[in-house]
């Protein structure tokens, strides 16, 4: 049986995350993003401590689809190392679950957003 997965990434603009984000959903690789605007991030890159405001978007979608969201995310993304990370979702309620499970089953298009 399949299970719903949370994929976390951020972006460095709501307009790029939005665009990203519509193309995982239009494809059919997620059954929902959230988008979260307004992040500080502070982080060690290439040896220095950057501060950056980020967006946060957490796609829904199943196991099955989390490496083709993976690669979709890598594919249209300005960074040159987005944060992608998998969070196995444990529980809840059964009808939500269900709806991720049936409305992530696209293929999905590599295209630029």
């Amino acid at each position: 049986m399949d299970r719903p997965v949370l994929v976390y990434t951020t972006y460095p603009s709501l307009v790029e995350a939005e665009q990203a984000g519509r193309l995982l959903v239009e494809n059919g690789l997620a059954a929902c993003v959230n988008i979260l605007p307004g992040m500080r991030s502070i982080y060690r890159w290439q040896g220095k401590v950057e501060n950056a405001e980020e967006v946060v978007m957490i796609v829904k979608t199943k196991d099955t689809q989390k490496e083709a969201v993976a690669k979709e995310v890598k594919h249209n993304h300005s960074f040159d190392t987005p944060a992608i990370l998998f969070l196995p979702a444990e529980g809840g309620d059964r009808a939500y679950i269900d709806w991720i499970i049936s409305e992530s089953n696209g293929q999905g298009i590599s295209r630029k957003a």
